[in-house]
């Protein structure tokens, strides 16, 4: 577990932290820093920004990778910065954020006056398909490549260092989560992100890794997409698509389920 700011690339740093296994990249430029994603409540988004004060540069933008509570719940603690994201993303904090936030004060009651303050803070500048953001002499590109772990995923491309963001499309875990994702879907979007991969890939969560892993990934993914069509078209039964699907059986059950309310 990385305990510092680690420079993958020129002037591209990433830090694993503990809680959440969570890894937080920082683009630094002649203007300023891009981060990414703030963490799961407003306490450890303060963390951040203190440990961010050991990189050159200020913070002058924030990039949402995607909706869920421990990407963005850190978000109130960088205003007035701009925050980047998917358009959907602000519609998927609005629509799940509350809910979310009252579930975590239950589940987690040592963090529960951390999550009771936690103001919902959704992206200010958004985007459907791609869009550039200028740091002085280097431009980093947001992209939305299609449905996949949510359907307001983004990837952020730093084209003149060859790193690749890949927020939660891919995990250095066991499996990917699937509670808000679309499995069919997911494959052919991993397919559009490998075409992006030059060098190394930054997962939302645990180390980077590099093309070789991210192969086999997309074509897990796409396995279990031919598996849930399988099961949804009644073709195979539950055991039997455990017994072909890639990923644990919890994961396998959890992604049917979401499949088949994709094809419905």
């Amino acid at each position: 577990m990385t305990s510092s700011w680690r420079e993958v690339a020129d002037r591209v740093w990433i830090r694993r932290y503990e809680s959440l296994d969570q890894t937080i990249g920082a683009i630094g430029g002649a203007a300023g820093l891009a981060v990414i994603d703030t963490r799961a409540n407003h306490r450890l988004a303060d963390e951040l920004r203190d440990d961010l004060r050991q990189l050159p540069g200020e913070v002058i933008a924030v990039i949402n990778t995607h909706g869920h509570w421990d990407h963005v719940f850190g978000n109130a603690r960088f205003v007035p910065l701009p925050i980047w994201g998917h358009v959907r993303c602000v519609e998927f904090i609005a629509a799940t954020g509350e809910a979310a936030r009252v579930r975590l004060i239950e589940s987690y009651p040592d963090d529960a006056d951390a999550f009771r303050e936690v103001v919902l803070t959704p992206p200010t500048e958004v985007f459907e398909g791609s869009a550039t953001l200028d740091l002085g002499d280097r431009q980093l590109d947001l992209r939305h490549l299609g449905r996949g772990h949510t359907d307001n995923d983004v990837v952020v491309l730093v084209p003149d260092a060859s790193v690749l963001f890949a927020g939660d499309l891919l995990e250095n875990a066991p499996a990917p989560g699937f509670g808000d994702s679309f499995p069919i879907a997911w494959a052919a979007t991993g397919r559009r992100l490998l075409d992006l991969v030059a060098g190394a890939v930054v997962p939302g969560h645990g180390d980077p890794f590099d093309r070789s892993f991210t192969e086999r990934q997309v074509d897990e993914l796409a396995a279990l997409a031919e598996v849930a069509r399988d099961a949804a078209a009644g073709v195979i039964g539950l055991d039997e698509a455990i017994r072909r699907s890639p990923f644990p059986a919890d994961a396998t059950g959890e992604a049917l389920e979401r499949a088949r309310l994709e094809l419905e």
